[in-house]
């Protein structure tokens, strides 16, 4: 089989993606600091993220050394369900947000926890009956007819797994405009009470609807075109077509962890520690809202 650059460039970026994000998860599981929901949900994107990558590298792997059809539907498999997880877990990290600042003075409390447990649960569970699809006969291999860009995946399977990320992109959109009125409002709340300039109020708000902005932004840059391609497209268009719009899904998984994780205080404070030693194992962490991760 000739080597496809496009394959190659996907493998290099699975790899990339599985280092960022084993190293997240190895700080995540090995640090009892960081047990509270909003690390569990990072950890939960990590973990999505860290398969995907895995994924890409094995269907390198398998498809230029290991030619199966068994194989193929499992690494396509593996596939599907680690980029659900991971467009899932960026859903629930939203609503974490969101309901640390709508239930602001709740948000610290054992049903936080529950809720918490409850949404890794139906991510997983969902993201695991997607992947299986294909491993249980939901794939073209018998009817080339039925296929879609993305072989062995049938176009049934891809428009249900398309309107599923339209979906919780849109639940996704609606929430971040619900947490851009709660800062808006709550940075005028502080201005008055502390005094502030008006100019003060409105250099905070911005800052916070810039950063909500460039984290669903960088959401709708990396999935819309692949999805939109997975409704509009079809078995018999150029392969070409599925990489250009494949390849910037998989950067989503590689820009994660700099939003997500490596941002947050915590975390970086364990990496210096592991890296440079600049800080103690035993310095206490400050407890944050998920707001300002």
């Amino acid at each position: 089989l000739a080597l496809n650059p496009w394959d190659v460039v996907l493998c290099i970026s699975g790899t990339i993606i599985s280092c960022e994000n084993a190293i997240v998860v190895v700080v995540i599981f090995y640090t009892p600091a960081f047990r509270a929901p909003m690390f569990l949900l990072i950890g939960s994107l990590a973990t999505a993220d860290l398969l995907a990558g895995l994924g890409l590298i094995l269907h390198f792997a398998f498809v230029y050394f290991i030619p199966s059809e068994a194989v193929s539907l499992l690494t396509v498999g593996l596939l599907v369900t680690s980029f659900t997880a991971s467009v899932s877990s960026l859903l629930t990290i939203t609503i974490d947000r969101y309901l640390s600042l709508y239930n602001a003075l709740t948000y610290y409390s054992e049903k936080t926890v529950t809720r918490t447990y409850i949404m890794l649960i139906l991510t997983w569970g969902a993201s695991i009956c997607y992947g299986l699809l294909p491993i249980m006969g939901w794939n073209c291999l018998k009817e080339p007819s039925t296929c879609s860009i993305v072989k062995p995946l049938t176009k049934n399977h891809l428009i249900i797994l398309s309107v599923s990320f339209f979906m919780v992109f849109a639940v996704m959109l609606q929430l971040y405009v619900q947490i851009c009125k709660i800062v808006c409002r709550h940075a005028h709340q502080i201005a008055v009470q502390r005094h502030f300039l008006a100019s003060s109020h409105y250099v905070t708000t911005r800052k916070g609807i810039a950063t909500l902005a460039v984290i669903l932004g960088t959401f709708a840059s990396c999935w819309l075109p692949f999805a939109i391609y997975c409704l509009l497209g079809d078995y018999s268009y150029p392969a070409l077509y599925t990489y250009v719009t494949l390849l910037p899904a998989t950067y989503n998984s590689m820009i994660n962890p700099v939003i997500y994780a490596f941002r947050n205080q915590e975390i970086q404070k364990v990496l210096w520690t592991v890296c440079c030693g600049c800080f103690s194992s035993t310095m206490p962490f400050r407890s944050r809202s998920p707001s300002d991760v």
